[in-house]
């Protein structure tokens, strides 16, 4: 089959290859991939960013998350069927989804919320599982409560708005002047034209901050905080939590706390909190999510398109910063088949 492997770690590692058909074990899934979406984790991984927790065997296909149809069953696998639309972000370890075929832990995988289509649900997965895991299990957001959210038009802000404010809360949000108006549409109560105005000036008392983007913008995240407020980072740093969620030796669980001693610190200092969330794959979490996207309540944004064997353009494309709100998508067959 046709994929995008990634040879060597860097830049210039990730290229087209044919690659034998995935094993399929006793509870996975073989899904035909109608499309596939582009993750800034797809950079992380492909760069060797957490090759020393993520070890990898190269060459690898790449890819964090597709929609499909099954194809093959496992001889365990009892609630997947020939011919079922899915959707899923698979678990660490077993990603690959720029690939015509990918093998996925039945665990890992859910139905395709029906009111989306191929390319609009490959574009959930990952974004809508970190938004999830932050605001419904991290956070545990209630109703009253102030969320802001980074980078409102992306990919994790513009469905992190969606549903804090499903959730009840009061939404701000950070973007600039050409998506205002689209971070308003999707829910957001307060918007900060950062191109015009520092937000850690003008906003302040907030519950809970998710933040993508990391380094300062964490810091002056922390500030904005009412006591006892937490800032959820998942740009980084990282702490131990992240090498336990991995299952690594506990040395590297002090390695990760000292990468993030620096801002925990601030943290106290303020008397509020960090964490670092690094998200995980959960079929049955795309269950629920998958309802509220045929609900109406939540709905993907999609900046563009791409045909599969421009995934390289595709990758290059967000990595330069064009993308203008929401998701890239790179698809088998153009989205009007």
């Amino acid at each position: 089959m046709k994929a995008f492997v990634v040879e060597k770690y860097g830049k210039d590692g990730l290229r087209a290859a044919d690659v034998p058909d995935p094993t399929v074990g006793d509870r996975d899934v073989l899904v035909r991939v109608a499309a596939a979406s582009i993750n800034p984790l797809d950079k992380m991984v492909r760069d060797g960013e957490f090759k020393q927790l993520l070890k990898y065997e190269r060459p690898f296909t790449l890819g964090h998350d597709m929609a499909g149809v099954v194809t093959q069953v496992g001889a365990k696998v009892r609630d997947f069927s020939i011919g079922d639309e899915v959707y899923a972000r698979p678990r660490d370890l077993r990603i690959g989804t720029f690939a015509e075929l990918v093998a996925i832990d039945e665990e890992d995988l859910a139905p395709k919320p029906e009111s989306l289509t191929p390319h609009e649900a490959a574009a959930v997965p990952l974004v809508a599982l970190a938004a999830w895991q932050v605001l419904v299990e991290r956070a545990q957001v209630t109703p009253g409560q102030k969320v802001l959210i980074h980078a409102g038009a992306g990919g994790l802000g513009s469905t992190a708005i969606q549903l804090a404010k499903h959730l009840g809360a009061t939404v701000a949000t950070t973007t600039d002047t050409a998506t205002v108006e689209l971070v308003r549409t999707l829910g957001a109560d307060v918007v900060v034209d950062f191109t015009r105005d520092d937000f850690s000036q003008v906003l302040s008392g907030y519950d809970v901050v998710l933040d993508s983007l990391g380094g300062q913008n964490l810091a002056k995240s922390l500030t904005v905080l009412k006591p006892g407020g937490l800032a959820i980072g998942v740009a980084g740093p990282p702490d131990s939590g992240f090498a336990k969620q991995l299952g690594a030796p506990g040395v590297l669980g002090l390695v990760m706390n000292a990468l993030s001693r620096k801002v925990r610190k601030q943290a106290r200092a303020l008397g509020v909190r960090y964490e670092f969330l690094f998200m995980r794959a959960s079929g049955a979490q795309l269950r629920e999510l998958g309802a509220l996207y045929d609900q109406g309540v939540l709905r993907p944004v999609v900046d563009s398109v791409f045909p599969f064997d421009q995934t390289l353009e595709a990758m290059a494309y967000v990595e330069q910063g064009r993308t203008k709100a929401g998701k890239v998508v790179v698809a088998m067959q153009p989205a009007s088949s």
